[in-house]
């Protein structure tokens, strides 16, 4: 049940991080949608580990492979099978996690739920998982460019307390993928690629958010009581490992503005309204309004770090905890932007399947 995303458009991953391999099962997608495999790699290779010295050095080709339901470049309506092998296997790297659990990671959880301990580097709560997701939300997004244009663009906005400013209404993947950060900002993403380096450095890591935007959704998708529009896209973005947190739209800054500043004047004809302003972030009533969809999301610093950590073990024991040679990364908000672009793909297929 944890494993499936969505009802119309449904999606369920499964692997391990130093399994076999991971992998998505597509349930849902139309007939006769129009497959590109490369378009589906060029995501699933601004994922992978391995891609610069800010991320993880662990090495992964990320080949995907399409194991059904495509013939001759086009979708059959049949669930479409996604597999990414694994090939640079470490799990004996984390033995020191068999006897104690790493601080904010789910060993502890997972032990509790399963009764087994995952000597996979944390197994399906790694971020490994989400390549999977990656594969699964480019196809998503080839048929919601398809069916209606949309386009899903997103960029990193902040590595700890270093902000950026970015064009939300002009800013394209191609802008965004000129710095390794993944930050248009030239200035900010000079002073992010410094810091990640220098908390690498030091055995530790930072977070930040990644900002992101949906144009041309129509009006109309989603429902006004729990399947809200936002609802759905908040639980797909606080679903992908370390996210904390998620606004949209004005989001909490609207929390210190009257409602005389927030509210978003309609403009336009009788067939085809917009407004002035998107302080509601492209959702009014949980329903999308035509305007772009924007919203923010963050994520934490990643908890497996290299640095001695005072903890116990799991006898309650007190231990000094150190991962000396575990892959990670030192922030994860770089390879986060193609995970929250294939998300938001997948709440949007999905919401297009209901209308």
């Amino acid at each position: 049940m944890g494993s499936s995303f969505g009802t119309g458009f449904r999606v369920s991953t499964f692997g391990e991080s130093h399994g076999v391999g991971v992998g998505a099962i597509v349930d849902g997608c139309p007939a006769q949608v129009e497959v590109s495999l490369e378009a589906i790699q060029a995501q699933a290779d601004r994922r992978k580990p391995g891609q610069s010295d800010l991320t993880t050095q662990r090495m992964e080709a990320d080949k995907v492979e399409i194991l059904s339901g495509v013939q001759h470049g086009k979708t059959l309506g049949t669930p479409i099978g996604l597999l990414v092998k694994n090939y640079d296997q470490r799990p004996g790297d984390y033995g020191e996690v068999l006897d104690a659990p790493r601080p904010s990671h789910a060993d502890f959880t997972y032990l509790k739920k399963y009764g087994v301990k995952a000597k996979s580097g944390g197994g399906r709560a790694s971020a490994r998982e989400t390549a999977a997701r990656v594969a699964a939300g480019a196809l998503a997004e080839q048929y919601l460019q398809q069916l209606c244009g949309i386009e899903i663009v997103a960029w990193v906005n902040s590595v700890g307390a270093i902000g950026s400013d970015v064009d939300v209404n002009s800013v394209t993947r191609a802008d965004v993928d000129t710095r390794a950060v993944r930050c248009p900002d030239p200035a900010a993403a000079d002073a992010m690629e410094a810091r990640i380096r220098e908390v690498r450095d030091e055995g530790d890591s930072i977070g930040g958010t990644l900002m992101c935007v949906c144009r041309n959704v129509p009006a109309g998708w989603g429902e006004p009581i729990f399947d809200k529009a936002e609802a759905l896209l908040a639980q797909a973005m606080l679903s992908i490992p370390a996210c904390k947190a998620f606004e949209i739209g004005s989001g909490f800054a609207g929390t210190e503005l009257r409602g005389s500043q927030h509210n978003d004047p309609f403009t336009g004809g009788a067939t085809e309204l917009g407004t002035s302003t998107n302080n509601s972030g492209g959702v009014q009533g949980g329903i999308t309004n035509g305007m772009p969809i924007v919203f923010r999301v963050a994520f934490k610093p990643p908890a497996t770090i290299s640095r001695p950590q005072e903890t116990v073990d799991y006898e309650g024991n007190a231990v000094t905890l150190q991962v000396t040679q575990g892959r990670h990364d030192p922030c994860v908000v770089p390879r986060a932007v193609p995970i929250v672009e294939a998300m938001a793909a997948l709440v949007l297929a999905d919401l297009a399947r209901q209308v």
